[in-house]
């Protein structure tokens, strides 16, 4: 038993020493998006690039294929405690995706991804789609060659599905999207003919960087993201990063002509950051210190952002102080046309502009594209065609341009395919999470009322955030709701929510 001890203690070391590698990747990554300077961009990106390849070796390298095949012996594997079996099992699962791509394959892929990402920058400026399709073919046939190494599962999308969102499948997807589309497309196309569009125009005011900036740090802090642990920062693109559960960074992005966007993203970002603050310290430097999938990881930052800060009664509490922060370009404002204004659902031809009710549509269209693409049943020349239909048929829109359209987002030149679902799936776990802590927390809009956000958060820490990747997306929802995955309840809440504030 003893030699099995330091087996896993040895194991658990070299477990570290790759994580440590990651760790610096990201403080550089977080500074390359924050504060460094133009010039310095090149040679920064350089030391990322080094240190990725050193971790990418390491988590490769025959020392970890001899801890593995050691600690997976049944006899050994038996005898660890359960947080080194799941560390050996997320271990070998990243190991197997990353071992079995040859070399050369790998390095090529790399490259291509870069170059794409480049291709599509420049079409998405030209609004030429020529320019990025024979880079996104490569990438698409490299997806298939990558799935005859990893082994196909029923669908061939699943497995790249599997990588996001462990477990999850076509089949359930299907079932998911159909209901949402049955339910929200119908929806849509009411409000839309309906005259009851809010007032926006006291949002699209003027608002000082440094006023929201304030107002922001307020609100995250009465939420419960913890400064002493985090900082909330600017860049182009909105996000999150963590170091361990002590050093959460946030980004968020201001437009002064519109006080949603970041008031909204960096909700969003704190939801993220929360889960990563309220994972137990003791997986700090190990794999199992990170969200358990993109899906439930989403569902905390879509918790808070949708359910919680465009809910009526958390603007009972926060609106005075919103009219404090900014007295003329709220002066008169009622209270219930703010509230509307938060709500407003008008179909966009982006994604990321999207409000709540019309994001899962938009998903929608990149998921059964993704799924022809990689079953072989679109080719990738017919995109911009498919992509316009599909937003006619599920938003109403007339897609005008393809820098408007297919090619909007940065994901396929990454060659991220099989993510997209993961942003659905967030609001679908999220409603689910929710339905069963308001059994819990009956007095949940009350709470909201009075600002008192603590219960909520010791609930999430308690059923959700501590397990950090103990518990697979399948477990965690069983555990805390009593079913596996069920979209039912997001069509109630969006069905309820909207019909009220639309009058329908």
């Amino acid at each position: 038993m003893g030699t099995i001890n330091q087996l896993a203690t040895d194991f658990t070391t070299f477990s570290k020493k790759i994580h440590a590698y990651n760790n610096a990747t990201a403080v550089l990554y977080w500074d390359l998006r924050t504060k460094a300077p133009k010039k310095g961009m090149d040679a920064r990106s350089e030391v990322i690039s080094t240190l990725s390849t050193e971790a990418f070796k390491l988590s490769t390298s025959k020392q970890m294929e001899d801890y593995l095949q050691r600690l997976t012996e049944e006899q050994t594997y038996q005898q660890l405690d359960a947080v080194t079996q799941k560390l050996v099992e997320e271990s070998k699962k990243e190991f197997d995706l990353n071992k079995k791509i040859p070399t050369e394959r790998y390095q090529e892929y790399v490259l291509i991804t870069n170059q794409a990402e480049n291709l599509w920058e420049e079409a998405r400026e030209k609004n030429d789609f020529a320019l990025f399709r024979p880079y996104l073919e490569k990438i698409v046939n490299m997806k298939l060659e990558f799935i005859d190494y990893w082994g196909a599962k029923e669908d061939k999308y699943d497995t790249l599905l599997d990588q996001y969102e462990p477990g999850m499948t076509v089949k359930q997807l299907d079932q998911i999207f159909t209901l949402l589309r049955d339910k929200t497309v119908p929806l849509v196309h009411a409000i839309n003919e309906s005259n009851r569009r809010p007032n926006i125009s006291f949002m699209e005011k003027h608002f000082a960087k440094a006023d929201q900036a304030a107002f922001n740090q307020l609100v995250l802090k009465k939420i419960g993201f913890d400064f002493q642990s985090g900082r909330l920062d600017t860049s182009t693109h909105p996000f999150c990063i963590h170091f361990g559960s002590s050093d959460v960074r946030l980004t968020t992005r201001y437009d002064e002509q519109d006080f949603r966007y970041a008031l909204w993203s960096s909700i969003h970002e704190a939801g993220h950051g929360m889960y990563e603050q309220n994972v137990n310290a003791a997986y700090n430097g190990l794999l199992l210190s990170n969200g358990t999938s993109m899906g439930v990881h989403e569902s905390q930052s879509r918790f808070w952002e949708n359910m919680v800060a465009r809910s009526l009664p958390f603007w009972e509490h926060f609106y005075p102080d919103a009219q404090q922060a900014f007295p003329e370009q709220f002066a008169g404002v009622a209270l219930e046309d703010f509230y509307r204004a938060a709500n407003l659902v008008e179909p966009s031809f982006i994604r990321t502009e999207s409000d709540e009710l019309t994001y899962n549509l938009h998903i929608m269209v990149r998921y059964e594209i993704e799924k022809g693409l990689i079953n072989q049943t679109i080719e990738v020349g017919e995109l911009p065609q498919i992509w316009n239909k599909k937003m006619k048929e599920y938003l109403g829109v007339d897609v005008p341009s393809d820098d408007l359209g297919v090619l909007q987002d940065v994901h396929w030149s990454s060659g991220l395919m099989g993510y997209f679902p993961t942003y659905s799936l967030g609001n679908v776990y999220a409603a689910q999470f929710t339905h069963a802590m308001k059994k819990q927390l009956p007095n949940f809009d009350d709470l909201l009322r009075a600002g008192d956000f603590a219960p909520l958060n010791q609930w999430s820490r308690e059923h959700i955030h501590q397990f950090g990747k103990m518990k697979s997306p399948q477990e965690l929802l069983q555990d805390v709701t009593g079913e596996q995955v069920n979209a039912s309840y997001l069509v109630d809440y969006l069905e309820k929510k909207y019909k009220d504030l639309y009058q329908l």
